[in-house]
């Protein structure tokens, strides 16, 4: 018997598949890869630079350009949008005409368009500001009196900024302009940094406001102020026998010359350059650990992130050598150096000067360790000699002391407090050289104790001088 005509009408509709709904248009995959500027200078003309590239097969797009929206949604978009454009996996790079725009913050993309449809890329934020000009460093901030010294000003800013003079003021009490002469003109500061070192001058005993600046058109803009302090001239002390003619004066009246004079982040002394676990120290070289301050150089160790490959736990540590500097300076039989410090008194500090090249050439002037606090280490590491000096008057944990040594072919000299203590009697031999070191190492334990406690280990450096006899 036949079924229904509306019965046999639904089972034909049951079996036949429905077809797939067509699918939305999707957009090209392009891919933004860079965008610029992030920032700009007020009213000044800058140019947008649009990199793409597509991330399969070739697309040709109608147009591509760089758009531009005020915090009204305003369109100020880059002039310059290119036409018909190929864009491949290998990329493209647009690069707009100029335009210029009030100080401010706008939002800035990426687009295409084809046929009559716009593709917005990834949006960033344009701000529009004037730079803002940094100062990094300004010295000297102590100097003698009636003796030259040249003023150093280091800048940046947040962004490229063209100025008409940079400089150093100095003034005194009154008010008094005593600037330091030779200002640069026409100068470019960047974000990477712009340093101007003056012509010299001196100034009398006293204290003097210093600060940097620099002009636009006839505008100045002076920058935060320090106080240059101007001692009077003190004349170093003479060494205890007839040295000669000073040819190495380190007062750290200033902060230490880097690359010049000094090397405070790498010795050969250390196997791994800025550490060394092979001397049962705990030492990693950090330049943020020494500062100057009130004439003298503070070493300071601190508790480090890194460990060492013995597995133990480093601290962060201060070193100066004359190894791998522009001087290059090299102590040689007949020298007289001489250094005053202040000793430190926490457990497993161990601060010394010492000599070093071509893996060896070490004369110790000195070694100290708290745990025996009245005694200095003297050594010869050359022609193995040395002693255990001893003054519970001048050596103890605080006391500055001034340690020096004559160096000498056949024989060495060592002075605490100008006063001849020992005489090792077999020297560095004729055709020694080194360069020296001074640090504050950090004992693992094996020899000395090493720290109790997490505490902060400081001891501290005057000066370190070095005669030579006259030729």
């Amino acid at each position: 018997m036949s079924l229904p005509r509306r019965v046999a009408l639904l089972s034909l509709l049951l079996v036949v598949p429905l077809l797939p709904a067509a699918p939305a248009s999707a957009a090209p995959r392009i891919q933004q890869r860079s965008l610029t500027p992030t920032s700009a200078l007020p009213d000044t003309p800058v140019a947008a630079r649009l990199s793409v590239g597509s991330l399969s097969t070739c697309v040709t797009v109608d147009e591509l350009g760089v758009a531009v929206r005020g915090a009204d949604q305003q369109n100020l978009d880059f002039p310059g949008s290119a036409g018909r454009t190929r864009i491949c996996p290998g990329g493209y790079t647009l690069t707009t005409a100029t335009r210029s725009f009030p100080a401010g913050t706008y939002t800035e993309f990426g687009f295409y368009r084809i046929g009559s449809t716009y593709y917005n890329l990834p949006s960033q934020t344009l701000t529009v500001a004037a730079p803002t000009v940094r100062q990094l460093a300004l010295l000297p901030t102590k100097a003698v009196a009636d003796t030259p010294v040249t003023g150093t000003l280091a800048l940046n800013s947040t962004a490229c900024l063209n100025v008409d003079e940079v400089g150093i003021g100095v003034r005194d009490a009154d008010q008094q302009v005593l600037d330091f002469p030779g200002t640069a003109s026409d100068v470019r500061i960047c974000p990477q940094g712009y340093v101007l070192t003056t012509a010299a001058r001196s100034f009398p005993e006293g204290t003097y406001t210093e600060f940097g600046w620099y002009r636009t058109g006839s505008e100045y803009h002076n920058l935060p102020s320090k106080t240059l302090t101007v001692t009077k001239s003190v004349v170093p002390p003479q060494p205890p026998i007839p040295a000669g003619k000073l040819v190495f004066d380190e007062n750290f009246t200033n902060p230490p010359l880097l690359g010049t004079t000094w090397n405070d982040s790498t010795t050969s002394a250390y196997r791994y350059g800025n550490h060394n676990p092979d001397d049962d120290k705990l030492d990693w070289l950090r330049p943020g650990a020494l500062s100057t301050a009130n004439g003298a150089n503070a070493f300071t160790a601190t508790p480090g992130a890194n460990r060492l490959e013995n597995g133990e736990q480093s601290w962060d540590t201060g070193l100066l050598t004359t190894e791998n500097t522009q001087q290059g300076f090299q102590v040689r039989p007949g020298d007289y150096a001489e250094v005053r410090l202040q000793l430190p008194s926490g457990y497993g500090a161990w601060p010394a000067l010492w000599t070093w090249k071509d893996g060896g050439n070490e004369i110790d002037s000195f070694e100290y360790h708290p745990d025996n606090p009245n005694l200095l280490e003297l050594s010869n590491r050359i022609n193995s000699a040395g002693t255990y000096y001893t003054d519970a008057d001048a050596i103890r944990p605080g006391a500055w002391v001034s340690i020096g040594v004559h160096y000498g072919a056949y024989n060495n000299d060592w002075y605490v407090n100008h006063k001849l203590v020992f005489s090792d009697h077999t020297g560095t031999g004729p055709n020694w050289s080194a360069y020296l070191i001074l640090n504050l190492s950090i004992s693992a334990g094996s020899w000395h104790p090493s720290p109790v406690d997490g505490k902060a280990i400081t001891t501290a450096a005057d000066y370190l001088r070095v005669w030579r006899p006259q030729a």
